[in-house]
């Protein structure tokens, strides 16, 4: 059978001791323990990060994964095809964790211009990508948008989505889209804590239906998308 390399990309930030969960990478980890478990079927050979000494190459040390420092002056379309091809080879599985910047894409697999595979590239965000996504919408900026919109009575929920991406930012089909009830009390720190938990559930179990074939699509027709027969994650039609 062949193994499937998969390339995770995490921003993370610089370390501090006090705030080791914050210093990026937890994602990461819990990929690579499912990994390690045999419940994710693809051999993850590096990890991508534009910190040096930071929370995820601290994380990669502690695992044993190969860590790349990616730093924005090397960051480049041709370059980021050249890390992939070096790293895992022309067909690895790119899943961006926690990675901040855009990564540059085809615009479909029969594209020459430099970039990465749309067909092998997911992302996992925070909320409802079509209401808080694009430039700047991550982590707790997303978290404030949704309680502000809760606040205003136009939401009662937020969400863990997944998605493959395309050159449009957060625009690519969502593959998985988990409803999480926001609670009245709730703040930027609890609603955070509660969609990190579910991300870490559900993260490498949709990663692994990618890279094993059962979920997929062409890379340009969102129509295209295949998903297991009685798949519930999907979502739901307006």
């Amino acid at each position: 059978m062949e193994q499937n390399n998969l390339i995770v990309f995490a921003t993370g930030e610089k370390h501090n001791p006090a705030l080791d969960e914050q210093a990026g990478g937890s994602g990461f980890r819990e990929l690579v323990k499912a990994q390690q478990k045999g419940f994710l079927r693809a051999h993850i050979c590096a990890v991508v990060s534009n910190y040096a000494g930071g929370g995820v190459e601290e994380k990669a040390r502690a695992l044993g994964i190969p860590f790349e420092h990616f730093p924005k002056s090397a960051r480049t379309p041709e370059s980021h095809e050249a890390l992939v091809r070096r790293l895992g080879g022309e067909n690895a599985y790119i899943a961006l964790s926690g990675c901040l910047w855009l990564v540059p894409m085809k615009e479909s697999p029969n594209d020459k211009t430099p970039g990465l595979d749309p067909r092998r590239t997911i992302n996992i965000h925070p909320g409802d990508p079509k209401m808080f996504g694009g430039e700047g919408m991550y982590g707790d900026h997303v978290h404030e948008a949704v309680l502000q919109a809760y606040q205003r009575g136009e939401i009662r929920d937020t969400f863990v989505t997944m998605h493959f991406v395309t050159k449009e930012y957060d625009r690519g089909p969502v593959i998985f889209k988990y409803q999480i009830p926001i609670l009245p009390h709730d703040t930027v720190e609890t609603l955070r804590k509660r969609v990190n938990q579910n991300e870490h559930w559900y993260q490498w179990w949709v990663t692994d239906l990618v890279v094993t074939g059962q979920i997929s699509w062409d890379g340009e027709n969102p129509d295209s998308l295949r998903v297991p027969d009685g798949y519930e994650y999907l979502p739901k039609a307006a």
